[in-house]
């Protein structure tokens, strides 16, 4: 899987329950248009998402199979393998069980992807989607007329069904025959639905008077006896119809021909040792027992290789003891060890390269943690030679321990300026940031939407203030200045912060204060003012990093030139999903962890053939990347059902003009003005400057609404871009009619695929369609509504954010919206996302009613926004004027 996409791949991501296989992105397909396979898989699983699973697991791996839907794959190749390796299928049927394994569940959870709802992903999970595919199976061998083995080869003809004999190796306790062989076959009893195993002299009774069926049963065996003199000798003697012992020899023979057999349709049950490799040699390198005289990527690591058989330890010597003896099984502290002596060899080649390592060079922490990911590449070993495993010393373990589970057990102390209750999960988190600055490490913190990064963030910056001082610079894109100067305001009011921006300066050359601890930037910025990348700050943060997720762009390369002791980085996608994005985001914050470009392109390719390593990148990267989840059931009980923020944005340069313009306007027309003729001007002047806030098109009456002229477009987009990446489904209010096309046309790009509209002029037949559609399965990521259309009698739990557009200050009537997803039904948490534009009368009259919350409920619900005309001509002014002027 290259860094890059560039080719058409069958998309899809886990839900809570299932899963769903996207369509192509036909844009971006390069394929062979209506025969593309993409296309014609993804119009399969459209149809049918488990049916068409099952019948893709008969296919080889596809280039064009996705990680997440490799994955899929990679269950349901796995249910068609145990389906025909099923002893006695063709006389269960569509009553078949088979199952997977405990070992086989703990691989497929170690084999998880980096894909979008990776977090539903557990063994309850698996054995749902397992159960799916085993009753397509069941419904469509139900329905077919010929034999099991037929079905299986008209699908693949290379699949070969079982036969209902079984071969069994079990242990012995005499020492000179210490293996006991048995063959078996299956029968179904009259009236059982289930087949038994009975030894395979009970055929030659069973079938005495019909040769024919005699062979027929015994098929398998003579397919195996053409290549093994083993089960030939057996046949002919006849020693195959009754239990035997073996010697260590024969028993030798027979594990390493099990293959054979299990290709002519055998099925074999074997020791645990050999099916599990318990017995193979290995090499385990243990690095960072002690602790190194500095912290940082760069601290160097003490390391030394161990060699196992097995879970037995081994020395150098003892291997070479082994390789005097003869080739085959042997006893070693009472448990069978295979001697193969090119295997010895080269294990014994590969441990004294490692100990020449140690002894010639020095391993940095970097270094040492990159072998996690490719030991065997890494150290230089043919992968064919020994299973190479890296394993953390005494006190690497324990700092990895420390990363990866941050819960603290007493509450942190905070700094006294700072003016907010953390949650507990925001106390791990604070917490954890501390820790990880100390060591000397990039952090990302990646907590879900509506966790609560930024206060976490400010904390953690308040206490660095209050305790080592020094200068920090925060880049963010420009949408979200407002937030966090809000933000800063209310919880940190005594950190000094300035703004490097233009929209902060009317000086053409923007200077950086010394004495400020907070600077706040943009990605646009960074790559305009030198003296950024010349100082070396303390620390360095990004949020909505995912801003840097392509390596190769100009800002992506700015941002990478910043020099800082600490660098977090925050976001809310979950970034993990995609490899490339990760490195890039790895590369600013820990460079060299990941390797270089190229090194990790080639990891990312290896995971197509070696799921395993899935779970080696997780591993490494897991100390590094807090990410707390609404559903994990330690956040919920933390959390209220309903999350509610208020997102500042801010007036473009166009909306600005417009505003200012209509304030002169207003202060001349309402000169002199009384009574109803007042009332009507001031409750239409608060009507176009909530339009000027939306878009300027809508002030205006013109069509083209373009993002960048609105803080509220730019705001939107910001937001909706997370919830896309999460699949999460948003409503989206307003109270105006007019705006409810633009804004979805909007989000049709930002989702890459059409919502729904829904209005006073929506048919009843079509809002009905509408809500059924929103909230089934199928990913329709938004709905816009007019606020009184869409603010009663509708069940739209289907999605779990609500962002109120514009503001009718009534909060009846946003709590009525907001209800039609916060109800019965909804099994998620609910944030509710409240645009305030900064400086004008909506962010005035937002902090009025927050200030006296009780009071204006009971204004604002009884009068709605007729008591502003109650206000003087000068309070009224100062409420239309914009802040700042």
């Amino acid at each position: 899987m290259p860094l890059a996409k560039n080719k058409a791949e069958l998309n899809g991501y886990f839900t809570q329950n299932g899963f769903v296989v996207e369509e192509v992105d036909k844009r971006d397909s390069k394929g062979e248009g209506e025969n593309d396979p993409c296309l014609l898989w993804a119009e399969r699983f459209k149809a049918d998402r488990y049916q068409a699973l099952f019948h893709l697991g008969f296919l080889k791996a596809e280039k064009w199979f996705s990680p997440s839907v490799e994955y899929l794959y990679a269950i349901s190749e796995l249910l068609i393998t145990k389906l025909t390796r099923k002893v006695g299928i063709e006389l269960e049927r569509d009553a078949v069980e088979v199952s997977p394994s405990e070992d086989e569940i703990r691989k497929l959870l170690d084999e998880v992807p980096f894909s979008i709802g990776m977090e539903h992903v557990d063994a309850r999970w698996i054995t749902s989607i397992w159960n799916r595919l085993l009753e397509v199976f069941r419904n469509e061998i139900k329905e077919y007329e010929g034999k099991v083995a037929t079905y299986f080869a008209e699908k693949d003809s290379n699949i070969h069904v079982a036969g209902r004999i079984f071969f069994h190796l079990v242990e012995n306790k005499d020492d000179r025959e210490p293996f006991a062989f048995m063959a078996t076959y299956s029968k179904k009893p009259p009236k059982s639905k289930k087949t038994v195993h009975t030894p395979l002299k009970n055929a030659l009774v069973e079938f005495k008077d019909n040769d024919k069926k005699l062979i027929s049963l015994i098929s398998s065996v003579i397919k195996a006896a053409e290549k093994s003199d083993l089960i030939s000798g057996l046949l002919e003697s006849g020693e195959l119809f009754s239990p035997i012992s073996l010697t260590a020899s024969e028993a030798y023979t027979f594990l390493k021909e099990v293959p054979i057999y299990e290709e002519a349709g055998i099925m074999c049950r074997v020791p645990d040792w050999w099916k599990k490799k318990k017995n193979k040699v290995k090499m385990s390198v243990s690095i960072g027992d002690k602790k190194p005289s500095k912290v940082g990527l760069d601290a160097i690591m003490d390391f030394s290789p161990v060699l196992y058989i097995g879970d037995t330890r081994v020395t150098e010597s003892e291997i070479r003891e082994f390789l005097k003896m003869a080739q085959g099984l042997v006893k070693y502290k009472g448990k069978w060890v295979e001697i193969n002596k090119k295997k010895l060899n080269d294990a014994l080649k590969a441990f004294e390269k490692v100990m020449d390592m140690g002894a010639d060079s020095a391993m940095s922490l970097s270094e040492a943690m990159q072998l996690q990911l490719n030991a065997q590449e890494a150290l230089g070993i043919e992968s064919e030679a020994i299973d190479v495993t890296v394993s953390n010393g005494h006190w690497l373990k324990e700092l990895k321990e420390t990363l990866t589970n941050p819960v603290v057990k007493e509450k942190p102390d905070l700094p006294q300026s700072l003016c907010v209750e953390l949650r507990n999960y925001q106390n791990d988190g604070y917490h954890w940031l501390q820790t990880i600055s100390k060591f000397g490490f990039g952090a990302c913190l990646a907590d879900d939407m509506g966790l609560g990064k930024t206060v976490q963030v400010i904390a953690f910056l308040e206490h660095i203030r209050k305790t080592k001082g020094g200068n920090a610079l925060l880049v963010l894109p420009a949408s979200l200045i407002g937030n966090w100067q809000k933000e800063l305001e209310r919880f940190a009011p005594e950190m000094s912060t300035q703004l490097l921006h233009p929209s902060a300066s009317t000086k053409k050359e923007i200077e950086i204060d010394e004495s400020i601890f907070l600077s706040i930037t943009t990605y646009g910025m960074v790559k305009r003012i030198e003296e950024l990348k010349d100082k070396k700050w303390d620390i360095v943060i990004l949020d909505e990093a995912q801003a840097i997720k392509n390596p190769g762009t100009k800002q992506t390369k700015h941002i990478k030139a910043l020099t800082a002791s600490t660098k977090i980085a925050m976001t809310g996608t979950p970034i993990e999903n995609r490899l490339g994005d990760l490195w890039s985001l790895f590369d600013f914050l820990n460079p060299g962890l990941l390797g270089n470009k190229n090194e990790f392109s080639n990891f990312a390719k290896s995971l197509k053939e070696d799921l395993a390593g899935y779970s080696k990148l997780r591993k490494m990267i897991r100390p590094f990347l807090l990410r707390r989840l609404k559903t994990d059931r330690r956040i919920i009980t933390d959390l209220p059902e309903k999350l509610e923020y208020n997102e500042y944005a801010a007036l473009s340069k166009k909306q600005v003009a417009l505003y200012k313009k209509l304030v002169r306007k207003i202060a001349q027309a309402i000169d002199g003005v009384e009574g109803i003729e007042r009332k009507g001007l001031v409750l239409s002047s608060i009507l176009k400057f909530k339009q000027i806030c939306n878009h300027p098109d809508q002030y205006l009456g013109r069509e083209a609404y373009k993002p960048a002229s609105s803080g509220k477009f730019k705001q939107l987009g910001e937001i909706c871009k997370t919830i896309y990446e999460k699949r999460e489904k948003v409503l989206i209010f307003t109270q105006f009619r007019e705006i409810t096309e633009p804004i979805a046309e909007y989000l049709e790009e930002i989702f890459g695929r059409k919502g729904f509209v829904f209005h006073g002029g929506t048919s009843v037949k079509r809002r009905n369609q509408i809500v059924e559609a929103f909230n089934s399965e199928e990913y329709h990521p938004f709905m816009v509504l007019s606020l009184k259309a869409g603010g009663v009698g509708l069940n739209l739990t289907g999605a779990n954010h609500v962002i109120h557009f514009d503001r009718w200050w009534n909060p009846a009537v946003e709590r009525q919206a907001t209800d039609r997803v916060f109800r019965i039904g909804q099994t998620k948490n609910v944030i509710v996302h409240k645009f305030v534009t900064k400086g004008t009368i909506e962010e005035k009259i937002d902090a009025m009613i927050e200030e006296k919350k009780q009071l204006a409920n009971d204004i604002l619900s009884s009068q709605g926004e007729k008591w502003l005309t109650e206000y003087s001509n000068d309070e009224l002014m100062e409420l239309l004027t914009l802040g700042g002027d």
